[in-house]
């Protein structure tokens, strides 16, 4: 599975977005080309230059949990739109 990072901060944290509930959510998506798109569509968005990152699922799901942060699987079935620059995002 792949996450979304800013370029040359990958270690610093992941991209995330805030929900309806105003909670952050972290999209870990199951197919390289699906992150990939999502990223550009980002960098198309003004978002500074994005970075696709393979991680271990498991891991990162009980990461997650561990912490209390909401993720999202994304899988090829679904369909995710970035939100415009101004809409508050944030990296955890």
């Amino acid at each position: 599975m792949y996450i979304i990072t800013v370029k040359g901060k990958e270690k610093e944290g992941a991209y995330s977005v805030v929900d309806e509930d105003r909670e952050q959510v972290l999209y870990i998506f199951q197919e390289h080309d699906d992150a990939m798109r999502y990223s550009l569509q980002l960098e198309d968005k003004d978002y500074p230059k994005m970075s696709v990152i393979e991680i271990e699922d498991d891991v990162m799901i009980k990461t997650c949990e561990l912490h209390g942060h909401k993720y999202a699987i994304i899988t090829p079935n679904d369909i995710v739109v970035p939100p415009d620059q101004d809409t508050k995002h944030d990296y955890i």
